[in-house]
């Protein structure tokens, strides 16, 4: 069996990549995600190579060839090597000497099928040469047709090698998965038995894999399940799946494309920060659609007092919540509290307030009698209101 024709692999550039391992006697097979999206049709991100040769090997070949190489992760076999601006990841067979739910000690091999059984999922340890023939040492590309995500060997096992495998199950899944079948049983047995291993991985770590997952096209059974089998709760304390479903309907509706941060808020979770370890952005953008939910602004409002995209995460979330459609018109609400613009400025103010708090007071009193006109009261209008106030 080989890989399509696929413009990744017959790039010059890759195929130089594999010229230079070859022509020194070595195996250089591509690996991993390239491989597995080129069968499913799914796009391609990065490119990695497995080789026979050890990493000083490798770095030797690839300096004398005049490529850059970068010992990114060389205790564990890795390196980079740069072609044409491009990285590629280049690693030497593997086998894990010993684990502790976090890292690998590792030892070198020679024999592809030691390589593939360290690996996490079966589709993930499929391999292809330089003209697209494909190896499969541990029935992979059965599961990928099926497009079941199955553990390599004993479920538990592997998990016990990296806990964030827990994670990765259930987002690999969300993205490979057939939502017609569910998840494997074996692999979602084990996840369960396994899940207070996930309070050795570090919040990065977990953040990472909450996000992709979260950013799948329909992240919804995964995460019920999630749910059902206690892993969820592991990670996202006080998390609850029941909105997520409805959410992901209403932005199919719309044509909205998936937004991570949205369908983290329709869980319901209390702290963001100490269970993802977000960045400062990521959690203004959290507590903007929080604000606006816990004020009751409506679409336009929201739309003015953060942007357009929170609007919809507010309006969406709603929705979700009542298990009622978004508002007629909504876009168009958005829209006009987008390009909506205080008719005021303290200039207009000044004279009567002077610099000062009462100088804003007066002019945020204005922008909510504003706000509330719908963006209806003009310059004029609004002078006219804080006269009658005033006197």
């Amino acid at each position: 069996m080989k890989l399509p024709n696929t413009p990744w692999l017959d790039a010059d550039r890759t195929q130089s990549l594999t010229d230079v391992l070859e022509k020194a006697g070595h195996q250089a097979l591509f690996v991993g995600g390239c491989v597995r999206n080129t069968l499913l049709g799914a796009p391609i991100s990065d490119i990695d190579l497995a080789t026979d040769a050890h990493p000083d090997r490798v770095q030797s070949l690839f300096e004398a060839a005049g490529h850059k190489v970068v010992p990114t992760g060389v205790d564990h076999g890795t390196l980079t090597v740069i072609i044409d601006h491009a990285p590629f990841e280049v690693t030497t067979f593997r086998s894990d000497v010993s684990t502790d739910g976090r890292r690998a000690t590792v030892a070198f091999t020679t024999e592809i099928l030691h390589d593939a059984e360290r690996r996490d999922f079966t589709m993930n340890a499929l391999y292809a040469d330089r003209r697209g023939t494909l190896f499969d040492p541990v029935g992979g590309i059965n599961d990928l047709n099926r497009r079941r995500i199955r553990f390599i060997g004993n479920a538990e096992d592997r998990i016990r090698e990296d806990y964030l495998r827990i994670l990765r199950f259930f987002r690999f899944h969300a993205w490979y998965g057939d939502p017609d079948e569910g998840l494997d049983a074996e692999g979602l047995a084990a996840c369960a038995a396994l899940a207070d291993g996930l309070e050795t991985l570090s919040k990065e770590r977990i953040g990472q894999e909450i996000r992709k997952l979260l950013a799948a096209p329909d992240p919804g059974p995964s995460v019920a399940s999630m749910q059902a089998s206690g892993v969820l709760m592991r990670v996202l304390p006080g998390a609850v799946s029941t909105c997520l479903g409805p959410l992901i309907h209403f932005e199919n509706t719309l044509g909205l494309e998936p937004h991570w941060e949205r369908r983290l808020a329709s869980l319901g979770v209390e702290d963001w920060r100490d269970a993802l370890r977000l960045s400062r952005n990521e959690i203004k953008g959290l507590k903007d659609i929080r604000q606006a939910v816990e004020a009751g602004w409506g679409p336009a409002e929201t739309a003015y007092r953060t942007n357009a995209e929170t609007a919809y995460d507010v309006a969406l979330l709603r929705a979700a919540s009542t298990q009622a459609p978004p508002p007629a018109g909504l876009s168009d609400q958005i829209k006009r509290g987008s390009e909506a613009s205080f008719p005021l400025s303290s200039a207009d103010l000044i004279e009567r307030y002077g610099a000062g708090p009462a100088l804003g007071a007066a002019l945020k009193a204005l922008e909510d009698r504003w706000i509330a006109s719908d963006f209806v009261l003009d310059h004029a209008a609004l002078l006219k209101i804080d006269t009658a106030r005033s006197v």
